[in-house]
């Protein structure tokens, strides 16, 4: 990284913080329900010891929170919390975008400099797509909400999702480059610096956890039957880097569906096709594509890269996943409402943004496609970051994300 590039990454950086501090801020310290509304106020009671009707069992948002709340206030402190964990996000992201992304470029380039530049505001621009939407007034078949039922990319009315985000995508690319190597050796400092990252995004939300479980599971077993049993030894040293998780899975599961949890006996999990995202939507067809328009182009036009590329295939193993999980699975008793289980759909929607657009700078910057091709491509991000930017602004201005 060069030194123009490193002072872009701060400058940007900051900015960024500062502008979620302030909306993080407004939230915390809204008056009315409707104006600044988000999810905070339950975990603003939490912090206090207050019974909030929920059970939160990922600690690591609460207790930095409570941390701050010794020298701010508690609904200052809440802020604080969220504001460090989510620019967790951005910083690392970052980094591996320009890992990634700028070798593509050779060093005696010109146009070095300007090229990571570039990088790096396209990285910040996945921080502000949003779902597909018509102007205000105007309503999809089936649909009579913007966002709840399709699901944006960006929730920034759900703190502990941020929180756990910048976890979650370091587990996720140290995850994908361990899909390349695993089956012949084992890397022990990366196995365990992703047992840590997975860990600590389980412990600030698990929804993560969930998906990519799950993703990692099928990809390995399949991995496993092509090579007839073979890689039995591989198969399992790389499941042991998840065994601290899974055992701190079964605790919140405990902690939330438990006899003595807030669902009491009424609650549970249950099995229904489309009953939760029913729930804010009748046309699951339209919300799946509002969604994901842009990474569902770049999935069709850039098949082939399956083979080739761990992130882009990591990303979609994840987005089925979390999309099954949403579409099969809800939560008994009062908290069907809440469908969360979209969480980790929210998840594979960011992470198949996240590849395509790495896909799209790429094919851009090697011309592995025509010109109309990538023209086409980048019109349908471009698209999704307007509806973002006009979404951010709305919740910036003191808008309710139940639109």
């Amino acid at each position: 990284m060069k030194k123009v590039t490193k002072i872009v990454y701060i400058l940007l950086l900051a900015s960024y913080t500062y502008l979620l501090f302030v909306l993080f801020r407004n939230q915390a310290f809204h008056t009315e329900y409707l104006v600044y509304g988000s999810d905070v106020d339950a975990y603003l009671l939490e912090m206090q010891g207050i019974d909030s009707g929920f059970d939160f069992p990922y600690p690591v948002y609460f207790m930095l929170g409570k941390f701050f709340a010794l020298f701010a206030g508690v609904k200052m402190g809440a802020a604080l919390s969220a504001t460090v964990l989510n620019s967790v996000s951005p910083a690392v992201l970052s980094f591996f975008m320009l890992k990634y992304l700028s070798p593509l470029v050779p060093d005696k380039n010109k146009n070095k400099t300007a090229y990571e530049e570039f990088i790096l505001l396209a990285t910040y621009a996945l921080f502000f797509v949003s779902m597909l939407y018509p102007p205000k007034g105007i309503y999809l078949p089936g649909m009579t909400l913007r966002n709840l039922g399709v699901y944006s990319a960006n929730p920034y009315y759900n703190q502990t999702y941020l929180a756990a985000r910048g976890f979650a995508i370091v587990a996720f690319f140290l995850f994908a480059h361990i899909l390349t190597y695993y089956e012949d050796h084992v890397d022990i400092k990366e196995y365990v610096t992703f047992g840590i990252f997975l860990l600590l995004a389980t412990l600030t939300k698990p929804s993560f956890t969930l998906v990519i479980v799950s993703a990692a599971a099928v990809h390995m077993i399949v991995r496993l039957i092509i090579s007839k049993g073979k890689k039995t030894k591989e198969f399992f040293c790389l499941l042991a880097t998840a065994v601290p998780t899974f055992i701190t899975l079964l605790i919140q599961f405990g902690g939330v569906f438990g006899s003595d949890s807030h669902a009491g006996d009424d609650g549970g999990i249950g099995f229904a096709i489309g009953k939760a995202w029913g729930v804010y939507t009748h046309n699951i067809v339209l919300a799946i594509m509002l969604a994901n328009a842009f990474p569902g182009v770049m999935m069709l036009l850039n098949f082939k890269r399956f083979k080739d590329n761990k992130i882009f295939l990591l990303s979609w193993e994840i987005m089925m996943a979390g999309f099954l999980e949403f579409l099969c699975l809800y939560e008994k008793g009062d908290r069907l409402q809440h469908c969360n289980f979209a969480w980790g759909y929210i998840y594979g929607i960011f992470f198949v943004f996240v590849s395509g657009l790495m896909l799209l700078i790429e094919n851009t910057v090697k011309k592995k496609q025509p010109v109309w091709m990538l023209a086409f491509e980048w019109g349908v991000f471009v698209w999704h970051l307007g509806c973002g930017l006009a979404f951010f602004v709305m919740l910036y201005g003191g808008g309710y994300f139940y639109v």
